[in-house]
């Protein structure tokens, strides 16, 4: 099943969901800094991180809402992308509830229950990042149907089915 939103022949999707995961997993590692250095600049730099991912986990949840709703009904994929989704729901909501419960310090400091956030949602991604990845290679889904390793680029407006013109041709096993 070939990705719905798409640009420059690739689906937008798998582009977005880079940002917020690195953002949101940074933001992990400056709370982990900040609870062995009590640097306040990792405190902050963890809340800034957390905005920003919780903004582009909104974007990039967009693309991937609008790839589920062509995923067949009743099929294996349509189970395992509504357990992604709902999953990436609570992951955003875990750090958005992390973040504002850090807005009542000026220095953004963390207290218990905003790290536990912060924590919950790293681990949670880490099993909807592997959903994601079912969903893809294991179900095809945002893969072209017709590819093939000798596919055209994506920019060329051939089909994937296409052969290349000319090219390297392997001689025959003797």
């Amino acid at each position: 099943m070939q990705s719905r939103a798409r640009a420059a022949g690739h689906a937008v999707h798998p582009m977005l969901i880079v940002f917020p995961l690195g953002l949101l997993s940074t933001a992990a590692i400056f709370d982990v800094f900040y609870l062995i250095t009590d640097r306040r600049s990792f405190a902050i730099a963890a809340a800034y991180a957390i905005g920003a991912g919780v903004i582009g986990g909104v974007v990039a949840a967009l693309a991937g809402w609008i790839d589920w709703t062509k995923i067949p009904a009743g099929t294996r994929a349509k189970r395992v992308g509504t357990l992604h989704g709902i999953g990436n729901m609570i992951v955003l909501a875990l750090f958005a509830i992390s973040w504002l419960l850090r807005a009542d310090d000026v220095f953004w400091r963390p207290d218990a229950l905003e790290l536990v956030c912060s924590f919950a949602g790293v681990l949670l991604a880490g099993v909807t990042g592997w959903l994601g990845g079912e969903l893809v290679e294991r179900l095809g889904i945002s893969v072209d149907e017709d590819a093939n390793p000798d596919a055209p680029s994506s920019l060329s407006n051939r089909p994937a089915t296409a052969r290349p013109a000319s090219g390297p041709r392997t001689r025959p096993a003797r």
